[in-house]
């Protein structure tokens, strides 16, 4: 850990203390398909941890979906959200819940995989159908964050404290013209990060346009085509100069170092109000099917709190994990524990003692993934 990272605990300890004494509380429930009434259950995981209307009532509600990598690529075969894409069901249902609660606006966003398209082509293009996700609340709209959209300018977001690797980022002003930010993840492995789930959906909120491979030099590219491999990945380039550069371009280039580290940063700049994890259906042993050694699983369960920190932690415990685990144990062999360097930053806690669970217990809904004793 570099002297940069000690300052941030140092400067963030008291933060922590304070923003989670109690910590927000996280909600587990079972369901064991998409068939079920998903509605029902989110309204009750909803009143168990304060209720949704004082959310979401008369509100603008921003929702990050999970669509990661190309819809034409499949595992096995199966539908994507029933392995490693948010299913439209849980959206729908979510739409539902929110709209019923008083919502006055949900967007719906992604920064979609190598297009600066349309989000709702995007969405046809995975076998979803749109209207019915349109007509799920009074009134919802599409965003496609992988580059400016429908804004003039982009907005830029600080990292909290003295950050890691940016100080700052820049990103569609979707996520800040809003007032609830809403993080809709899958309960996943990631062959970098170890996990990912609503906080590493975040990374997502980077938009190509700026931080792609194939990014303006000067100014953005609005049509991008790659993903975020040298920019962030690696670091083997800078974003666009529309964004502040590194703060250390000297410092490590290894994707173990820089990606939690970017995620924590990304949830510190744009906090998350609600964390959704869809676990009912999913894969173990990476994020898409382009990792090897992915297996199909179904865990029959749901997790939701109100800060990303709290609720991931929830979720790799459900996992078979050590939230607090260091480099080199499992889930994080490869890479820095996102969880405690977001806790550092004072964006919530990873302590499972401080933390409310309700609804399932965690031994309840304990599932094993990949690595997990």
């Amino acid at each position: 850990m570099t002297r940069r990272e000690l300052l941030a605990m140092a400067s963030a300890g008291a933060a922590v203390k304070a923003a989670n004494t109690p910590a927000s509380p996280v909600a587990m429930a079972r369901c064991s398909s998409y068939g079920e009434d998903l509605a029902a259950i989110l309204r009750t995981m909803f009143d168990q941890i304060g209720g949704l209307p004082k959310l979401v009532a008369n509100k603008t509600v921003t929702i990050k979906l999970n669509l990661t990598g190309s819809p034409g690529l499949r595992f096995e075969g199966r539908a994507l959200g029933s392995t490693h894409y948010s299913h439209p069901k849980t959206i729908e249902a979510m739409l539902h819940v929110m709209g019923q609660a008083g919502a006055r606006r949900i967007r719906l966003v992604e920064s979609a995989w190598g297009t600066a398209g349309p989000l709702e082509e995007y969405m046809l293009d995975s076998g979803w159908n749109v209207r019915a996700l349109t007509s799920s609340a009074p009134k919802v709209e599409f965003e496609n964050t992988n580059a400016l959209g429908v804004s003039r300018k982009y907005t830029r977001l600080k990292v909290k404290g003295s950050g890691y690797i940016f100080p700052a980022y820049e990103l569609n002003r979707a996520y800040e013209d809003t007032d609830v930010f809403v993080s809709m993840a899958k309960l996943k492995n990631h062959a970098t990060c170890g996990i990912t789930l609503s906080m590493k959906n975040c990374f997502g909120n980077t938009p190509a346009s700026i931080y792609g491979d194939d990014a303006g030099v000067g100014e953005p590219n609005e049509s991008p085509t790659k993903g975020r491999v040298e920019t962030c990945h690696m670091g083997k380039r800078q974003p666009a100069k529309a964004a502040l550069p590194e703060l250390d371009p000297n410092s490590s280039r290894e994707p173990g170092y820089r990606m939690p580290r970017i995620t924590a940063e990304l949830v510190s700049a744009r906090p998350i109000d609600i964390a959704f994890i869809d676990g009912v259906e999913t894969v173990t042993g990476g994020e898409g099917p382009w990792i090897k050694g992915l297996r199909f699983v179904k865990p029959g369960l749901m997790i939701l709190g109100t800060n990303g920190v709290t609720t991931d932690t929830v979720g790799a415990a459900v996992m078979g994990y050590d939230p607090r685990a260091v480099r080199g144990t499992a889930p994080f062999v490869n890479c820095d524990n996102m969880l405690l360097l977001a806790e550092a930053l004072g964006v919530g806690t990873a302590d499972l003692k401080q933390i409310d669970v309700r609804g399932l217990s965690i031994a309840q809904a304990r599932f094993p993934f990949s690595g997990a004793v």
